[in-house]
């Protein structure tokens, strides 16, 4: 059996919990709108064509925030195509995925689908294609009152209140060839600011996300984020960071070992805008928005058989979630927890359909992946404070990061419930993990449920199938709570959540 010992103390936190970590992402790409959250023609569709079995599903997991329209579709969206009576609006080509766009679900429905699931809009502008004053209308559009132009616009459209949208990410992934519009870090950085300082103006309130590195193995990565907020500093608050992660070639080992890749990844970012900060002798402090990350499998064909090019949502990157995945999320969950103090917006994408939390089947059902289970248990469960967590584990060998801890972990502490959420990266042996209560007083477990297999499952398995609920959670019975010390012994390959309480 594998063993770790987790150091915890009430007063050593990384800081509170903040709610927007929790986030996902809708994207007009593939089938995450169409067929996805929008289906009019769908049994269970609404008065304004949503897809109730998706919105239900969509509150259960819970994201706090959701990031739209994308994503690459958005370095080629006209916003003034998504507006107005849906016969008036034209049919688009997008570039980004070679499909058609037919703008039947634009700003106003997605407001209105935002609402009903009880959550933010984080809205990102067009600086690919576009500018300063498009951003600036659409903000003049959703935000101000009346007596404008484009306020009364949207009054025109149907829609007398404002949208108040306050969180606004200033373009996408402009740092890769792949994105239309791809710019050099000096030309974006001197387009954020400028655009971010024009928005500002109509709108004090909002908060502004600049671009960051697309992944952490990108060749302009640390010198983009230096350029880029040499420039922008003033004018924004937080700095993106997206990155995904797959088993590539059987290495399941560094594939497990995610998440180390992830927290290197958060602290040099960190470190870099906190040297632009002194190099600049800023005030402010700049945090991070990790508004894009998952399981993808993008050695994988991006397209389903049989797509073509110009089709009207085709399947694209529609990946089934297997218990490794599930695995591999939970401390990616983790890692953002453990770096929360600077990390305080995350958007796992996307949330149906393409690499989705969820998947539906057009006039069919639909259903919670794999990876999905440790989203909400997170989402729900993780309060209070973040604890630090100093963990001594068996390590296992990995090609890419060396000895990697078999045991992740991660906790938060509310005064009243410590919560644990623990992973076995062993894909033979249990893990018994002891935690020194000192200092909490808690004294008896209050709940603990664990994702792994079970009998006539292995570590692929997935919900694809069947009755769409092979994988999820189920009781974790060996918990135990003696003198002080909690115990807990995960199956192997597992992610796990234990609550203990006081009294």
């Amino acid at each position: 059996m594998r063993t770790a010992r987790l150091a915890l103390d009430p007063a050593f936190t990384v800081g509170p919990v903040p709610r927007r970590l929790f986030g996902s992402f809708v994207e007009h790409m593939g089938r995450c709108v169409y067929t996805g959250i929008f289906e009019p023609d769908h049994p269970s569709a609404d008065e304004d064509g949503l897809r109730t079995d998706v919105l239900e599903l969509t509150k259960e997991i819970g994201p706090t925030v959701v990031r739209y329209p994308g994503g690459n579709f958005v370095s080629g969206f006209e916003w003034e195509d998504s507006v107005g009576p849906r016969e008036d609006r034209p049919r688009r080509i997008d570039r980004a995925w070679r499909s058609v766009e037919t703008n039947q679900f634009g700003l106003a429905e997605f407001d209105a689908w935002a609402r009903k699931v009880g959550t933010e809009t984080m809205m990102a502008v067009n600086l690919g294609t576009r500018g300063l004053q498009e951003a600036c209308d659409l903000l003049e559009y959703t935000n101000l009152d009346s007596g404008t132009k484009f306020s009364d616009l949207r009054k025109a459209h149907g829609s007398k209140d404002p949208f108040d949208i306050k969180l606004w990410c200033l373009g996408n992934e402009l740092d890769g060839p792949w994105q239309t519009g791809h710019k050099t870090a000096v030309e974006y950085g001197r387009l954020a600011a400028e655009t971010g300082m024009a928005m500002r103006s109509i709108d004090p309130s909002i908060e502004l996300v600049a671009v960051g590195s697309s992944s952490r193995s990108m060749p302009t990565f640390g010198e983009w984020e230096s350029t880029v907020l040499d420039l922008a500093y003033h004018a924004v608050d937080y700095v993106s960071c997206h990155a995904y992660y797959e088993e590539k070639e059987g290495d399941v080992g560094n594939f497990l070992a995610s998440a180390v890749d992830m927290d290197l990844f958060i602290e040099q970012v960190v470190a870099t805008a906190d040297a632009v900060r002194a190099k600049g002798k800023h005030s402010k402090k700049i945090n991070l928005s990790f508004d894009e990350w998952n399981v993808w499998y993008q050695s994988k064909p991006h397209h389903a058989e049989g797509v073509q090019p110009w089709d009207v949502a085709p399947r694209v990157i529609e990946d089934e979630y297997s218990i490794t995945d599930a695995v591999v999320v939970g401390t990616l969950l983790n890692s953002l927890l453990r770096h929360s103090d600077r990390v305080t917006i995350g958007a796992q994408a996307q949330l149906v359909n393409v690499i989705g939390l969820l998947r539906s089947e057009p006039g069919g059902d639909a259903w919670k992946q794999t990876i999905a289970h440790p989203f909400e248990q997170v989402r729900r469960l993780a309060s209070g404070n973040v604890l630090q967590v100093v963990a001594q584990s068996d390590k296992y060998e990995s090609s890419n990061f060396g000895g990697v801890d078999v045991v992740d972990a991660s906790a938060t502490w509310d005064e009243e419930t410590l919560t644990l959420f623990l992973a076995n990266r062993d894909l033979t042996e249990p893990a018994s993990v002891d935690v020194a209560l000192r200092g909490f007083g808690v004294d008896r477990v209050s709940s603990a449920k664990v994702l792994a297999a079970t009998e006539g499952q292995d570590r692929h398995t997935t919900n694809a199938t069947g009755d769409h609920q092979q994988v999820g959670l189920r009781p974790l019975e060996d918990v135990s709570v003696t003198d002080g010390t909690a115990t807990v012994v995960l199956p192997p390959l597992s992610w796990a959540v234990v609550q203990l309480r006081k009294g």
